[in-house]
């Protein structure tokens, strides 16, 4: 047996010398739920049962703290890309017909806390005929002009928003690349289990989740002698009669009329079905809003997400972006990038994808348990678990004995307990 193995004085990182006498089944951290007794040398079975009991108190104990109060709410604040960039000027700006924009109410608590309030104030604009904006935050430009936005929230709180619509009368060309091919994947036309299969779906065949939108194009347009499409009449279209399900489609209904998808496809193919200029502006990068959240259990947080193109110009493509959590026992969301979570601490990542771009939304939602008395971190692995388990609101156990140290280092390095002789 190795030297530093048997050496009492041998310093290891404190956090691997803490007794853990229950295994954690792990999503990122934790999750409570899933908590499996380890077996203990010397534990008996009414010891265990005691201990399974003490196990459930606490995590009923933990939770309920987990869920208390952030403090007093102090204030309610718009959050958009300039606002977010910190521009001089707060004003909202959307240029033409198609623009659109996800806002995103926060709530600041005198705990130092944030919430999410998008969806728990109520909305007013004045005047009502420049922009509309729905229960969820989403502005929709109607003509130009200026206009204000409201939002009142609880204890009398309150917040403007100054809008400013600009060029509604000009319509630019629909962009393939840029605006038709992501509808096909936030509805799933193009994934792995549908057309975007190497041998497609009954005939017709996409790229898959969009990465060749030049050849999506070709099956589309020029494929088949051009059936699928009708440019005299776009709602007669074989694609839209099949995602509306107005025909028997193997996938079912994927559109609804409507819908802003439905309506930009009818437009597309009325226009002749466009490319899209080799001038016409590429997106480099995207960027969702908020990055990362504390959230408590059971919590909310919508989304925005941003595009950035390459003539330096940004648009809001939330709704059509696909969102997919890494752990769907933790959290859900919807197409409208609003992301719900469930009663399990722990960390959660969202995976945003607009074309062949991707950014992540990652909450941490914490136990709830207070963290005292840490020990002293005797290196750079002691000091990230122990930051961690302050964050996440998970006390440490007590320090092991060296048998037990040197079982589970065995268990993590061998795969196997260690033997007599060891």
């Amino acid at each position: 047996m190795p030297k530093e193995l048997r050496n009492p004085k041998h310093e290891v990182p404190a956090s691997r010398r803490r007794i853990r006498f229950f295994e954690i089944r792990v999503s990122s951290f934790i999750r409570p739920s899933s908590f499996v007794l380890r077996r203990c040398a010397s534990a008996s079975r009414l010891s265990t049962l005691l201990a399974a009991v003490l196990l459930l108190s606490v995590s009923t104990f933990v939770k309920a703290a987990a869920k208390g109060s952030p403090g007093n709410l102090l204030s309610l604040e718009f959050q958009f890309p300039s606002a977010a960039e910190k521009d001089s000027d707060p004003t909202l700006r959307l240029r033409g017909q198609d623009a659109r924009q996800q806002l995103l109410i926060t709530a600041k608590f005198d705990s130092g806390a944030l919430g999410d309030f998008t969806r728990r104030v109520a909305y007013s604009v004045s005047p009502a005929n420049v922009i509309k904006i729905d229960k969820a935050g989403r502005v929709t430009p109607l003509s130009d002009g200026s206009a204000i936005i409201t939002v009142k929230g609880p204890d009398g709180l309150s917040a403007t928003l100054p809008v400013v619509v600009e060029h509604f009368n000009e319509v630019a060309p629909v962009n393939f690349p840029n605006q038709i091919v992501p509808i096909f994947t936030k509805t799933g036309c193009n994934g792995g289990g549908c057309h975007g299969k190497s041998s497609g779906q009954n005939g017709f065949r996409l790229s898959l989740l969009g990465f060749e939108p030049a050849e999506d194009y070709e099956h589309l347009v020029k494929e088949a002698r051009g059936r699928r499409l009708f440019p005299a009449s776009p709602e007669n279209s074989l694609l839209l009669l099949k995602a509306t399900a107005a025909l028997p489609h193997g996938g079912g209904k994927r559109l609804d009329q409507d819908s802003d998808d439905y309506k930009l496809l009818v437009r597309w193919i009325s226009e002749g079905m466009p490319y899209g200029k080799t001038s016409d502006p590429t997106v480099t990068g995207i960027e969702v809003l908020p990055a990362e959240r504390i959230l408590p259990l059971g919590g909310e947080q919508q989304l925005a997400v941003i595009a950035r193109y390459t003539d330096g110009s940004t648009e809001d493509v939330t709704r059509s972006a696909l969102y997919e959590p890494n752990d769907k026992e933790m959290a859900k969301t919807d197409e409208t990038g609003y992301v719900k979570l469930f009663e399990q601490p722990g960390d959660v990542a969202v995976m945003v994808r607009y074309q062949a771009r991707v950014a992540v939304f990652r909450a941490t939602i914490p136990l709830g348990a207070p963290v005292a008395h840490l020990p002293k971190p005797k290196n750079l692995i002691d000091e990230l678990v122990f930051k961690k388990l302050e964050a996440v609101g998970v006390p440490p156990s007590e320090i092991c004995d060296d048998a037990t140290f040197l079982r589970r280092a065995c268990l993590d390095i061998a795969g196997r307990l260690p033997t007599t002789a060891e």
